[in-house]
């Protein structure tokens, strides 16, 4: 990808303004809800993921909620959040969490720009590269508790474990 500072014509751009121009970069559907918010769709490997950013003036921060259908039987929820737990525990930035009641996958994750900080272009890449990426990680391991009758320690394992040799 070209350098992403081409496509900006200050410094002071506003942080959805920035999302938006990256949407349109990397052809992604998405929705400029409001000012201050902007909704998209990314389809990857495992699953299709529903990403909404908000910028809030008043904490100054810009926040990512990404998301994905989950079903689980109900025997399994309590497996499927030690799993989440044991997800949460490798990721460096942001969190995962499982709204039974929506059926979702939410991966969460908060970028703060106090005292007037500015985006850049490379940190929200950053921010949604790293949601996709690890929800894309994980969702094998979710499945495997939920459906493959495997427990969560081993699910983890095989999830985060990199592949060696050639196929």
């Amino acid at each position: 990808m070209p350098s992403l500072d081409n496509y900006f014509q200050t410094e002071d751009q506003h942080p959805i303004d920035v999302v938006e121009v990256l949407a349109e970069l990397q052809d992604w559907d998405f929705n400029r809800v409001a000012e201050d918010q902007i909704t998209m769709v990314i389809e990857e490997q495992w699953r299709t993921h529903s990403i909404t950013l908000s910028w809030s003036n008043y904490d100054e921060s810009l926040c990512l909620v990404s998301t994905y259908e989950f079903v689980s039987p109900k025997n399994k929820v309590g497996l499927l959040y030690e799993a989440l737990n044991l997800a949460n525990e490798e990721c460096y930035s942001g969190a995962f969490y499982f709204s039974n009641d929506k059926s979702l996958i939410v991966y969460r994750n908060v970028l703060t720009l106090s005292s007037g900080a500015i985006v850049s272009p490379e940190q929200i890449n950053r921010m949604l590269a790293t949601a996709v990426s690890s929800s894309e990680r994980f969702y094998p391991a979710f499945q495997l508790v939920c459906w493959g009758d495997r427990f969560p320690k081993t699910a983890m394992q095989i999830a985060i474990a990199d592949g060696l040799g050639h196929a």
